[in-house]
């Protein structure tokens, strides 16, 4: 098996990593805060000092950081990734950045010779534990066809997206539906809480219709008995609100309702919910009604 470099280890990156060593897997783990590290430690993971070092040990490196500029950062400062390339190196980008950034980025890899996948995933940690994500991925497909076996590991459906930045554009695409579902069914239940209703009768009919989702089969139960333990945080949705935005702009459309969605949830990180699962926006309109 390929050595996997893994470059980032909060909640998503520590489930993947616990799944890639379950699955037979060598990896090296850097961590800007070691002591994130320890899990992955304590199940047969090497840790080092340096992205750099990462990439020495690695066949593939994989980063998933929190914005672009963390992407820039381990990958081309001081002991950056680049500075420990190697013949056949690959990185693969799991977050969630900017796909005009992304292309930016992966610009700056070829130059140094070196090839970059775009990766991103859906799912949280409750599923990247078990290889159940689903990963969009874009950029040459000779080297994506190398790293197939990986990402099968990784996910259990993989797409194909065609040139760099695209995967990363589809998966915002994708976290602008977690916004708008997470607000709607705080909202209805809301509305229904106003009326008197236990808002449980209305997930209870919104679930037999064809209106239901994932989140509200899953996740909507545990929203109206204020249950908010994180998965994906409200604030990292927030920033990622925030990168839609910026994306959409970019490329010359107006979203009316992302930028709605993107003033809700700056004034609820503002408010204090940001440490909450994105669900916890709940929280946030119930205190606006009190």
């Amino acid at each position: 098996m390929k050595k996997i470099g893994l470059i980032g280890t909060g909640m998503l990156g520590n489930a993947v990593g616990l799944h890639l060593l379950k699955s037979g897997y060598s990896i090296i783990v850097y961590n800007r805060t070691k002591e994130k590290t320890k899990e992955l430690q304590n199940n047969g993971a090497e840790i080092v000092d340096h992205p750099k070092d990462v990439a020495l040990k690695s066949d593939i490196v994989i980063t998933v950081v929190k914005d672009a500029d963390a992407v820039k950062q381990v990958s081309f400062e001081k002991e950056g990734i680049v500075f420990g390339n190697h013949s056949g190196l690959v990185v693969c980008d799991m977050s969630t950045i900017n796909p005009l950034e992304s292309k930016k980025i992966f610009e700056k890899f070829r130059e140094n010779n070196l090839v970059m996948l775009d990766t991103p995933v859906m799912g949280g940690p409750n599923v990247a534990i078990s290889g159940d994500l689903v990963m969009m991925a874009s950029g040459d497909k000779k080297t994506f066809d190398q790293c197939k076996d990986l990402f099968d590991t990784i996910a259990n459906k993989v797409f194909y997206l065609g040139e760099n930045g695209t995967a990363h554009a589809i998966k915002l695409a994708m976290n602008l539906q977690i916004t708008m579902l997470a607000l709607a069914l705080s909202e209805g239940i809301t509305l229904a809480r106003g009326a008197n209703v236990d808002p449980k009768i209305f997930l209870e009919i919104l679930n037999s219709t064809y209106f239901k989702t994932g989140m509200s089969e899953n996740k909507a139960f545990k929203m109206i008995q204020d249950q908010f333990e994180a998965t994906f945080t409200l604030e990292n949705l927030k920033k990622d609100i925030n990168t839609i935005s910026a994306t959409s702009k970019s490329f010359g459309l107006n979203l009316p309702m992302a930028e709605k969605a993107k003033e809700v949830y700056d004034n609820a990180v503002k408010e204090g919910f940001g440490n909450l699962d994105y669900t916890g926006i709940l929280a946030y309109i119930k205190k606006l009604n009190e």
